[in-house]
């Protein structure tokens, strides 16, 4: 073979290879020892005979109310799950964190045959509850593991004995802690990767990278302990923990984060104010966000989720004269290769700074300085890409402010 068709040949080999990469599944983290199955639940303590969050709610009425208007209860029936899940081909992994246990599961996991475990070898499942597989991360979710009953307060003499959790943030890394290190990645953060953001701005940070061999995501106490999950999202309250009983510190059981707005303005400070100016024909003002609130980043989530800063000058009327828009995002290529392309999001204690400087004499009609601030679950072309037919608004305003000009002076 002379040397152009060998140079030939090369180039057919890549292409073909090219054009596999981008129709070829794609998978997107790394399947871990710690999800790579569902929740075993052959083994139930002698006094629980029912799964479902109905029957716990029997004795634990407050924290099933809770459960009730969470996200976690959502996790299957989510509409905007199901229409990403049909996009990517239903894949099995997504269930073990959607529908954690075992019954929630029309098929068994045997093995898998290949070396990801994205191609499990499946057989029906006899045990298959669909009623509580529509409970998606229901209580026995989190808490039964090896046919015991686990809580943030040992007690071996309550109707159903209970094992004390070391810390109750180890039930979250399960399906928060994801990886993704291979070959064929070229990120900072895996998808999904908040517990990452938050290990990259914290001591723990360190740690994981001269473990840089473990891939199982294994984490040690010490680590799961400085996440901080549930003392943000699980925030401490004194009451019984069944009705009648006695009251002491529990957790409650909400779980807001980026579907509710009271939580995402908690996660910063905004500041729009007036910058001195040499030139006095010119008027200047920045808007400055800051993370003050979440260790993880702000957005964190799916590389959908994203903030939007608008700054206007509008007239008396609310014409728009002059605006600016930023974005707020992670933005990431999936084929042929996942690579991140950029990362605007804040991390933890960073601050983000957008400036609108305008001329008086071009705008003398100018009346108000107006910033917006949404907060978007995804955009509209991705909706539309992944047939998510929603009915919930997809985006909303978490920060908005106005000086009138004529009013102000620095």
């Amino acid at each position: 073979m002379d040397r152009k068709h060998y140079v030939f040949a090369l180039l057919l080999l890549l292409l073909i290879f090219l054009g596999w990469r981008l129709i070829r599944p794609l998978n997107i983290f790394v399947v871990t020892d710690n999800f790579e199955r569902p929740v075993d639940t052959a083994l139930l303590p002698a006094t629980i005979n029912s799964l479902h969050a109905r029957d716990c709610g029997k004795c634990h009425k407050d924290f099933l109310q809770e459960w009730q208007t969470s996200m976690h209860s959502q996790a299957w029936v989510d509409p905007y799950y199901q229409a990403d899940w049909r996009f990517d081909g239903k894949q099995q992994i997504c269930r073990n964190c959607h529908t954690p246990l075992d019954r929630q599961q029309p098929d068994k996991v045997l093995g898998f045959r290949d070396d990801e475990k994205w191609e499990p070898a499946l057989v029906e499942n006899a045990d298959f509850d669909r009623e509580l597989q529509h409970e998606g991360v229901t209580c026995t979710a989190c808490h039964l593991r090896d046919g015991m009953i686990l809580g943030i307060i040992g007690n071996t003499s309550a109707p159903h004995p209970v094992k004390r959790l070391d810390n109750a943030n180890r039930v979250c890394v399960r399906c928060h802690v994801v990886e993704g290190e291979r070959w064929d990645t070229f990120f900072r953060f895996p998808p999904c990767g908040t517990v990452a953001e938050i290990q990259s701005a914290s001591s723990i940070y360190n740690q994981a990278e001269n473990n840089s061999d473990n891939k199982t995501g294994e984490m040690s106490l010490q680590d799961i302990s400085e996440l901080g999950c549930v003392e943000c999202h699980m925030p401490a309250v004194q009451r019984p923990l069944v009705e009648g009983g006695v009251a002491r510190k529990a957790r409650r059981h909400l779980w807001r984060g980026g579907h509710d707005s009271e939580m995402v303005r908690k996660a910063f400070s905004a500041e729009l104010k007036e910058n001195r100016l040499a030139d006095n024909r010119k008027r200047k003002f920045t808007f400055e966000i800051t993370n003050t609130g979440a260790r993880h980043y702000l957005p964190t989530g799916t590389p959908d989720r994203h903030l939007t800063v608008t700054l206007r000058l509008l007239d008396r009327d609310g014409k728009i004269l002059k605006q600016q828009r930023h974005k707020l995002i992670r933005t990431v290529m999936w084929r042929p290769f996942i690579i991140d392309l950029w990362d605007t999001r804040i991390p933890n204690g960073e601050k983000r700074r957008y400036s609108l400087e305008y001329s008086k004499d071009q705008h003398r009609h100018a009346e108000v300085i107006e910033v917006k601030v949404r907060y978007h679950l995804l955009d509209e072309s991705r909706a539309k890409r992944i047939n998510y037919q929603y009915r919930e608004p997809i985006d909303y305003e978490v920060f908005s402010k106005r000086i009138h000009l004529t009013n102000h002076s620095y």
